[in-house]
Order: C-alpha cells, then structure tokens, then sequence
C-alpha cells in the first residue's frame, strides 16, 4: 500500500503547491442566504439544521478549490458542538471532500492508551467490524487519510495510530510545537541535557516514523509545527529530515510566508501550510466579493496564498 507522506507529496506537486484548507465553520459566520436555504428545504431540529448549513457551507468550498489545493483539514470541534449531527456532518464532509481527490486530515487530536487510543485510530483511519460470522461487515468510520495526535501519553497513545497509518496507507501528525502564544509555557522548557521539550519530541517522532519512508523521502508520522515560531522550526527541520510537518498559524494567526520557509527542506518540500478563517471567511473581509460569493472569495484566497508561499518556495 502506498505510503502516506508519498500521496501527500504527489498532490502537493501535481497542485503546485502546498496549502492546505482548514474547515473550521462557525455558525454565526456563515453566510445568511445559506441558513435560510437550509430552513426552507426541511422540517429539521435546531441542531440537525445547523449541521446542514456546516455541510452545504463546506461543500461550497471544496467546490471551489479542489483543483487547486491538495488537502483540506476539518476541525472536529466546530462540528462537534451540535451533537450527533454535527459529527455525522463531519462525517460527510470528509467524504465529500475525498470524492473530489482531496487529502483530508482530521484535525482531532487524539491522545490516549491502550483499548482506548486504538479505538480512536480505528475509527478514524482503519476499518471497523461490526458483528461477527455471516453478519459481519467491514467498514470504514471516519475515514480520513490522517489525524493530528497528542503524545503527552508518550508511545502508549502513539502506536495504535502508527499501526492503524501503516496499515491502511494513512498518515498522523504529532503536536510538537504549536502555534498558540502559551505554547512555550510547556513546549519551550528546557531539560538537564539542554534540550528544549519539543525537540525532545521532534527526535520522538522522528524515531517513530523512522521504518517507513516512503519514495518522496518522507514517512507517514508528520509533525504540527506552528508557523508563528520559526526560529523553532529551523530546529525541528535538522532533527527530523525525514518527517512531513503539519503548519497552522499562517494568516490569520499572524505567521507569514517567511515564516515557514524553516518548515520545508532545502527543496522546498516537506510541509503543508494550513489557513482556515483567512480561506474559508475570505468574504468578510473583501470588497471585491460579497456573502452570496463566499466560495469564490475562498478561492480567490487560496490563489493569492499560493503566489505568496511561491516567493519563498
């Protein structure tokens, strides 16, 4: 089965660049026209019509920029704050966005031990039998070709999820050094040795994926680094040469292109740089395009992001 990062590599390449789409809907940002579409096609409950809207809003955007980016990634917690059918519009939305060829990674961020983190890895990245002898079927959950891990558990709430990747073709990303501005309360101590916490992490990860690098030469176990701190991403870039890495921050969280030029290799390879609000909420702050036209303002936001990295790239 073909390894992960090589499929990640192959889209980056054939897309011509390496943008990855965060779809983080929120309710109230959504354009009206879309909600009252929404109320006036069914009868639904409060929180089934909100999952409707997310899923029609989503689509709108993975129409409009599915020829040109090579990844999407949805965070879970925007969907699942409705409940169950928030989750199952998640659900749908990964699905729709791989029948458009898409990379999808779940922004989930799971962390656990035994049972339980390979409960996680399953659902979202294997196959789950359900009942047993002549009634069993074989099916996928989630389904989404990778997941962002926290390893706080260390290795314990790592395997499962390496084991689940490597079976199935799909990738993860270990948080190593985020984007938020409290990160180095954690992330940036430093040990007896000298080292910093995340680049004893960074040198985890790279151990964990270690065995499987694929042709592009990268492995399936990535890591998230924020693109706000490029300073550390040099550092992690020498510690894990082989490793893909997972940057949120740009944009709206204030990293720009500069900034993660450390992420990437001397090829300009080896990263994919997320932008959620600055994408999909493009709209907002456009005064070329109006709410009816939010898809298009999304795209026009992924171009424009696409010329930039190509400046430092």
């Amino acid at each position: 089965m073909k390894n992960f990062a090589d499929k990640l590599m192959e889209a980056v390449r054939e897309k011509g660049n390496p943008i990855c789409v965060g779809l983080d809907p929120r309710l109230d940002k959504i354009p009206m026209f879309l909600k009252k579409r929404v109320l006036e096609e069914g009868d639904f409950t409060p929180t089934r019509a909100a999952a409707e809207v997310l899923l029609a809003f989503n689509k709108g955007i993975i129409d409009a920029v599915y020829d040109i980016v090579p990844a999407v990634k949805p965070q879970i917690a925007f969907y699942e704050i409705f409940g169950a059918d928030g989750v199952w519009a998640y659900q749908e939305t990964l699905k729709y966005a791989k029948s458009k060829g898409l990379i999808t990674i779940a922004d989930a961020k799971r962390n656990d031990i035994g049972s339980t983190a390979e409960a996680y890895a399953q659902a979202f990245l294997g196959e789950l039998s359900i009942f047993e002898d002549e009634d069993e079927v074989v099916m996928p959950i989630f389904d989404a070709d990778a997941i962002t891990v926290n390893a706080y558990l260390g290795w314990d709430g790592v395997k499962p999820f390496v084991q689940e990747a490597r079976k199935y073709g799909k990738g993860l990303f270990v948080l190593a050094k985020t984007s938020n501005p409290s990160s180095g309360d954690i992330q940036d101590l430093l040990m007896q040795d000298g080292n910093s916490v995340y680049e004893i992490m960074g040198g985890l990860i790279d151990s964990w994926g270690a065995e499987d690098i694929g042709e592009c030469g990268f492995n399936f176990v990535g890591a998230v680094v924020g693109a706000t701190y490029p300073s550390q991403a040099v550092k992690l870039r020498h510690l894990m040469p082989n490793s893909l890495f997972l940057v949120p921050g740009y944009g709206a969280q204030g990293g720009s292109a500069e900034d993660v030029r450390p992420c990437f290799n001397e090829d300009g390879e080896g990263a994919i740089i997320n932008s959620s609000r600055g994408i999909i909420f493009a709209y907002e702050n456009s005064d070329d395009y109006t709410p009816l036209q939010y898809a298009e303002a999304a795209r026009d936001a992924c171009l424009k992001m696409k010329e930039d990295l190509a400046k430092v790239l």
